[in-house]
């Protein structure tokens, strides 16, 4: 069984070539270089080569705040290049698996996002996404939306690293504490994406449709930021205060969601999938960028 994954640089492309697949499988994950997921003709060219059981994509355009500047590459990597996967895959009846984010929404709910609520995106970042998840919904009929937020791993940029990196070179932190959100593990994620995959290309009834996928617990990023100084110390790491700022105090192009607390309902209810919290999953990461606890 051969399953294409694309966006294999990415942190959660990188997990799920990482992902301890059954040994009937091989992934194969083409580097940006060798296909570029904008271009017709390449796509169509790599679905033909092979009998692909599944086509899971992570690739994005996540440079959320550059996006509101640079709004026709976005929208190419985020909307155009999801309708033609959708479109050549379909022709092939190959299911998709298709990455998307909480930033569909506005943030203004009080309670977490059910995957039926409205969305609203605010940026171009989030419109884009909102695009490329109508064009898969159109255009293959056997797909999977799995919308996902706060993604952090021990691969490429983002928050854990961030965090630790300032925790070293900082005598104090000062991060936002009025935007509430579901931190999630990359790997996590990869294994539920698998786990989707994997039915999709076994079971012609597998459900299809929208999900969301994050670790449970919600928090703001003051918290998730208390959560890894606490336990980047707990690994010998220094110990130094976090300071709660309002968003206003830090004023970035592109309009982060208030809220993006996603429900996993859905999920669980379609393919057993229960995420476990977000301490859990964050104190692996840790283990492998810093070390076992003390």
């Amino acid at each position: 069984m051969d399953i294409l994954v694309l966006g294999g640089g990415g942190q959660v492309g990188t997990e799920l070539q990482a992902y301890a697949w059954p040994e009937s499988v091989q992934v194969y994950a083409p580097d940006r270089a060798s296909l570029d997921i904008t271009d017709e003709t390449a796509v169509a060219r790599i679905v033909a080569e092979r009998d692909w059981a599944a086509v899971i994509n992570t690739a994005a355009y996540t440079a959320v705040d550059k996006a509101e500047s640079d709004v026709a590459a976005a929208w190419r990597l985020n909307a155009l290049a999801p309708a033609i996967l959708s479109a050549t895959t379909n022709s092939k009846k190959i299911p998709l698996v298709h990455v998307s984010t909480d930033y569909v929404f506005d943030g203004s709910s009080s309670g977490s996002y059910e995957t039926d609520a409205p969305i609203g995106p605010t940026s171009v970042y989030g419109a884009s996404k909102a695009a490329g998840e109508m064009a898969v919904r159109t255009a293959n009929p056997r797909h999977a939306i799995v919308r996902t937020a706060w993604v952090v791993s021990p691969h490429r940029g983002n928050f854990v690293k961030t965090m630790l990196r300032l925790a070293g070179e900082r005598d104090q932190l000062s991060v936002v504490d009025d935007q509430h959100g579901c931190p999630t593990s990359a790997a996590d994620l990869a294994a539920g994406l698998a786990r989707i995959a994997l039915r999709l290309a076994e079971d012609a009834d597998a459900p299809t449709g929208t999900f969301h996928y994050v670790n449970a617990g919600v928090t703001t990023w003051h918290g998730f930021a208390e959560g890894i100084v606490a336990g980047n110390a707990r690994r010998g790491g220094r110990t130094i205060p976090v300071k709660g700022i309002p968003t206003s105090a830090y004023p970035t192009p592109a309009r982060r969601p208030v809220n993006s607390e996603l429900s996993t309902k859905s999920l669980t209810v379609a393919y057993g999938l229960t995420p476990r919290p977000w301490q859990e999953a964050l104190d692996d990461i840790l283990d492998r960028l810093v070390g076992p606890a003390h």
